[in-house]
């Protein structure tokens, strides 16, 4: 006999989830209350990469006089793009449906609340009472709201918002230079907005290794974006003219004129208004708590996603999705939570996995750096890009691969071969055993991994990287 699951969100952590489980032989209900994709395919990832890849084109043709192009008076149509990225959202979304009916996941409309004796309502234009054995949530995250005077005045946005904008505004400053805040400020900088990001912290991309986080600051400076980090926003004003932020920015008070301000100081996991208090589910700070195998302290109800805190991020999702699915049907579970790449789309790009270096200093591990510049490499000269670097953290005394962080063109796409190396407990010297094309930015890996035990072959010894 067939086991039911519900699964609550149609984010990628929930349909991958459902499809999953279907796969596996489960009679599978989905529950969504707003569109199928969740904030990653609609509001988030996919909408910013798609404005983010025109903004790199743009740049680009402006810029390639030197690959032998003449191209005068290329300009941004605002409503042209905000079309294109609805028609790529509006495609993917119907790729899901399809998806789901194809593997006989049943889809409804509406607001999940939890019942007694493992049942769910949905509440909606056709309610609903479910039953089920297994239930999971995937209810994804909200924006996080400051609590500043002037937060709730017209022209304060979230990240949501900006993506949507009627046009492109002169002037905008953000609040936050994690990803989100700092992917926006690159997109908004790369359409010409003047922009200036406010960090609380002392670095930009508080979690990626300090090395990187420092160069991709200084392009990004170059490209015109103000940072200024050590930073706490204190009120927002109306003026005549637009908005008036005041901050404190490493103990003295600054004013900054903008059209915009965008709050972008990350997100919380939705919680809220599930009944979860009424059955017990136990949280922390809003995060559900869960086990290695995403179970909470109810035995058969699961939570994935931004939902339990551990991990925001769409594959992280997708990935906590198969594994809950996967245990809860008494399948053998493969997941690993360690091994998860970060990538940042900003022009260049940054992708990291594993530990970055404070990592590794602050567990006292022994270890290596090897680095390679993308400045010797052939792929990255002819993209346009003199600088950029990859970093490989390799244990001291066997070479085992311990992170990876890269910045430069494309990097996004090849994180992948480090994840699969310290998913395979590989070693530098593997990397440098495995032959890579050229020209690419992938041989740059082996290059790096080279240096780990000295010197890459295509960076002069004694030259400082």
């Amino acid at each position: 006999m067939s086991k039911h699951v519900i699964v609550i969100g149609g984010g990628p952590g929930g349909y991958v989830a459902a499809i999953r489980a279907a796969q596996l032989g489960a009679k599978v209900d989905l529950v969504e209350r707003d569109d199928l994709g969740g904030t990653c395919l609609n509001v988030g990832c996919i909408p910013t990469k798609t404005l983010l890849h025109t903004a790199e084109l743009y740049q680009t043709l402006k810029k390639e006089t030197q690959s032998g192009l003449v191209i005068d008076n290329v300009k941004i149509d605002w409503k042209s793009l905000q079309k294109r990225k609805t028609d790529v959202v509006n495609r993917l979304k119907r790729g899901i449906i399809g998806l789901l009916q194809a593997n006989k996941v049943t889809v409804h409309k509406g607001r999940a609340i939890f019942q007694q004796n493992r049942t769910v309502r949905v509440e909606g234009r056709h309610p609903v009472v479910l039953s089920a054995d297994i239930i999971v949530l995937a209810v994804g995250s909200v924006p996080v709201e400051l609590k500043v005077p002037g937060a709730d005045l017209p022209g304060v946005i979230d990240s949501t918002e900006a993506l949507s904008l009627e046009k492109l505004p002169a002037s905008m400053v953000i609040v936050g230079g994690g990803v989100i805040g700092t992917e926006l400020a690159a997109l908004y900088n790369a359409l010409g907005t003047k922009v200036t990001v406010l960090e609380m912290m002392s670095q930009i991309l508080p979690t990626i290794d300090g090395q990187i986080a420092a160069m991709l600051r200084k392009e990004l400076s170059n490209a015109g974006i103000a940072f200024f980090t050590n930073s706490k926003l204190m009120e927002i004003r109306k003026t005549e003219n637009g908005l008036k932020v005041r901050a404190n920015v490493q103990g003295t008070e600054q004013e900054i004129a903008c059209e915009n301000v965008l709050i972008a100081v990350g997100r919380r996991p939705n919680t809220e208004n599930l009944g979860l208090e009424a059955l017990g589910i136990k949280t922390e700070r809003g995060a559900i708590i869960v086990d290695q195998h995403f179970t909470t302290n109810i035995p058969w109800i699961y939570a994935i996603g931004d939902c339990n805190g551990q991990n925001m991020l769409a594959h992280a999702a997708s990935a906590q999705g198969i594994a809950a699915v996967e245990h809860a049907l008494g399948e053998m579970v493969t997941y690993k939570g360690y091994v998860i790449p970060k990538c940042i789309y900003t022009n260049p790009e940054v992708a990291s996995v594993g530990l970055t270096e404070e990592q590794v200093k602050n567990q006292g591990l022994p270890y290596k750096i090897g680095l390679f510049p993308l400045a010797g490499n052939g792929k990255s000269l002819i993209e346009g890009y003199e600088t950029g670097l990859i970093k490989i953290i390799a244990d001291a005394k066997y070479g085992e691969i311990l992170g990876a962080h890269l910045m430069g063109p494309r990097v996004t796409e090849i994180i992948s071969e480090v994840a699969l190396a310290i998913t395979l407990e590989a070693t530098a010297q593997d990397l440098v055993s495995t032959i890579h094309p050229h020209p690419s930015i992938s041989e740059a890996l082996a290059e790096a991994a080279h240096g780990v035990f000295g010197n890459p072959i295509h960076w002069p010894p004694g030259i400082n990287i």
